[in-house]
């Protein structure tokens, strides 16, 4: 047992049960301390452990102690004739691959001792001869093996599904031990597996007539540590909603973040001093499109923050933790669901996207807050408010869907164009969503996920007024799209990197 989460109760409830307990050394002392008896697997097999525990049950004594068919009076002779004893349950945590690896600084080394030999090969004897053993690989499922033999409810369609765990759980941490010893240099690897978990399933998906569930990785900081406090079940849209929103507040790290999401992009996006501010800028960039919205933070919501939300209907409100007092207001809306997620911490993972008998895998987009690689391309430099400005658009439009166009002041979204077609359709629906709000474009700064193909997008925002421009450049067109942000004594800057996201 490496992950010794409750073994100590599952053996006592088992020796309650008049079971007899074998062990391995460390979870042997474990159980010894605990004061559960328990007979060293040394004694079984009349082998001490070797190589420093790299064979301790690889023997007959074990694993025909589990394949033996109890059906069969030629194995039951067999076993007679060896003085082997059955075993009919096997428990075990296999060694902690993934985790050694997912540590900064593991060794190879380190991540060698880590593959589990003797355990995969228990469990799978165990699993194949499912029938008469029982195999448990999961800690979570120790109470409910102890409720299923005192009630005598082990049927053989629950044996089948303890034994489909066990190779799912094996095939998981072989495919982790392939990646690992895979060499990638700077190409994806040749082959690869994605070992998921059903974490919950759902009413249905994108429309109710399709089957849904949420599956999740070993990621950290991922859907696996979502901890929802209160509200009804959280649907398939809301998840993909959650998500989008978590990633867009995922660009500040040192400064209170909102973003308020429709459709997974955001419809509204601050940063300020406090959550409080930060969500009454975030509802102001388009206060009729956040009713039914999902509202995310990048930091702990108050009570001050909770009670600025109580009178707009919101979906979900995320963030990674609550205040007490927060939740307590929060407790008025029985419907409002409100979830509990970390901010990513940046960590490289791929990202897969679905294709028809494939998937497309890249990198997991980052956020580069550096500012390597901008360069002003105007004469006219951007003045110091303008520079917030624009710095806060680069981060905001980025959790925006191509084409996507963000007018920003004092750090705030005031108009947003995503998703269209063309890059001055976005441009446009960005001018006519601020003004449509009240919103006073002149003065302000934009930002394109992409460089402009043509100097339209550029005209249209010099109509609205816009000073400042953002944008990453790169287009057979930039000395025109320059020139006529020149004759309209606009700032352009531009980052020499794209942020897509189809």
């Amino acid at each position: 047992m490496s992950d010794k989460r409750g073994v100590v109760a599952f053996a006592r409830g088992l020796v309650e049960l008049g079971w007899e307990i074998i062990s391995t050394g460390g979870t042997a002392a474990a159980l010894k301390a605990a004061h559960v008896p328990v007979t060293p697997v040394e004694q079984v097999t009349g082998f001490p452990e070797l190589l420093d525990g790299r064979v301790k049950t690889l023997h007959p004594a074990v694993h025909g102690a589990l394949l033996a068919r109890r059906s069969l009076p030629e194995h039951t002779t067999a076993l007679k004739q060896h003085g082997i004893v059955p075993i009919d349950l096997v428990a075990v945590n296999l060694y902690p691959f993934q985790l050694t690896v997912a540590r900064q600084g593991a060794s190879f080394d380190d991540a060698v001792e880590n593959i589990d030999v003797g355990g995969p090969s228990m469990l799978r004897s165990a699993a194949k001869n499912h029938e008469s053993v029982l195999p448990v690989v999961d800690p979570t499922d120790y109470s409910t093996v102890l409720d299923l033999l005192r009630s005598g409810g082990i049927t053989p369609d629950i044996r089948r599904d303890f034994a489909a765990k066990v190779f799912a759980h094996t095939s998981d941490y072989d495919a982790a031990i392939a990646a690992y010893l895979t060499p990638r240099g700077n190409e994806l690897p040749a082959r690869m597996s994605v070992a998921m978990e059903r974490m919950q399933a759902l009413r249905y998906g994108e429309n109710p007539d399709q089957r849904a569930a949420l599956y999740v990785t070993e990621e950290p900081r991922g859907m696996r540590d979502l901890t929802q406090r209160q509200g009804k079940e959280l649907s398939f849209n809301n998840l993909l909603d959650v998500d989008a929103a978590m990633w867009a507040v995922a660009c500040w790290a040192s400064r209170p973040a909102c973003a308020v999401i429709k459709h997974t992009t955001p419809c509204g996006i601050a940063v300020a001093p406090s959550a409080s501010e930060a969500f009454s800028k975030a509802r102001s960039t388009d206060p009729l499109s956040a009713f039914g919205s999902v509202v995310a933070f990048n930091t702990v919501v108050d009570q001050t923050t909770a009670k600025a939300m109580s009178d707009l209907f919101v979906e979900v409100v995320v963030a990674p933790s609550f205040h007490a007092e927060a939740l307590e207001v929060f407790a008025a809306k029985k419907q409002l669901r409100v979830v509990e997620l970390p901010v990513s911490d940046g960590a490289r993972a791929l990202d897969f996207k679905r294709v028809r008998g494939g998937f497309l895998v890249q990198d997991q987009f980052q956020f580069d807050a550096s500012e390597r690689g901008w360069k002003v391309v105007t004469k006219r430099q951007p003045t110091d408010a303008e520079w917030n400005d624009l710095r806060f658009g680069w981060a905001a439009v980025a959790s925006s869907k191509s084409n996507a166009i963000l007018l920003a002041r004092n750090e705030m979204a005031i108009g947003i164009g995503a998703g269209q077609m063309s890059r001055v359709d976005s441009a446009f629906l960005a001018v006519h969503k601020a003004r449509q709000q009240g919103h006073e474009t002149s003065g302000s700064v934009l930002a394109s996920d992409g460089f402009f193909p043509f100097p339209d997008g550029v005209e249209q925002a010099a109509a609205a007024g816009v000073k400042a421009i953002i944008q990453p450049g790169g287009s057979v067109r930039d000395p025109e799209i320059i020139e006529a942000a020149e004759r309209h004594s606009m700032a352009m800057v531009m980052t020499g990197k794209r942020q897509f996201r189809h």
